[in-house]
């Protein structure tokens, strides 16, 4: 009986590895050196709309959120911002580039499972060299038959890698913590979407739940991605 799902699709951050808590220490990092220098009551509001003004300049990823914190200190102390600061900014997003690659509960076992019976490949968005780094320091990508790391994620996105990669959208499965960017995009191309949520995603992927979609389903952990495509394909 054949699969009505044949190729698997994985965002990486915060779906396979940690992430996001990197970005949140970094940013705690961030408005301690702040603090004797400017009041720090909306700092976080401040860097987060540099973010998303620069997104279409440095795209997404650390490079891109080290330029907006650097801009964001220049921007609250008036242009007095001490060069020591600019540098501890710096630093940081270093340690960010070089930080230990944690895998997410059940993503190896999964991957293991799933490996020779679905097409799989991974579909990230951020900086290509950190996203490579990350990849080969998860130890995760002899599980994939690809890896497209893409500047953004849209329905065209979607369209294009799973007819390259498979048998197009329809018989193709998105699994995510982005609703905005993994879900929502990949059910508009005509692909199922899982969503696997993170206990930290940015606020700039927040999105409200397809819930009546019907090829929209939610899982506690990639422990019950098996489970859905045993489901599916029951059902083919």
């Amino acid at each position: 009986m054949p699969h009505t799902v044949t190729t698997v699709g994985f965002d990486a951050d915060d779906t396979l590895w940690q992430n996001e808590q990197f970005f949140r220490l970094t940013e705690a990092r961030f408005a301690e050196l702040l603090r004797p220098h400017t009041d720090t009551e909306h700092l976080s509001d401040r860097l987060l709309a540099a973010e998303k003004r620069n997104l279409g300049l440095y795209g997404f990823g650390i490079k891109g959120f080290v330029l907006s914190m650097v801009e964001t200190a220049v921007d609250v102390t008036g242009g007095k911002v001490p060069s020591s600061v600019i540098a501890e900014i710096l630093a940081v997003g270093r340690d960010m580039l070089v930080h230990p690659v944690e895998p997410l509960p059940h993503v190896k076992e999964t991957l293991e499972a799933l490996h020779g019976h679905f097409r799989l490949v991974m579909i990230t968005k951020g900086d290509l060299f950190d996203q490579e780094r990350k990849l080969a320091a998860s130890g995760l990508g002899d599980y994939f038959n690809a890896v497209e790391i893409v500047s953004d994620k849209t329905v065209a996105t979607y369209e294009r890698i799973f007819k390259r990669h498979g048998d197009g959208a329809l018989k193709s499965m998105m699994v995510g913590n982005s609703l905005k960017s993994d879900i929502v995009p990949a059910l508009g191309a005509g692909s199922w979407g899982v969503y696997v949520p993170h206990a930290l995603t940015w606020s700039f992927e927040h999105h409200d739940k397809p819930e009546d979609h019907p090829r929209f389903r939610e899982i506690a952990d990639l422990g019950g991605l098996g489970t859905v495509l045993e489901r599916l394909t029951l059902k083919a």
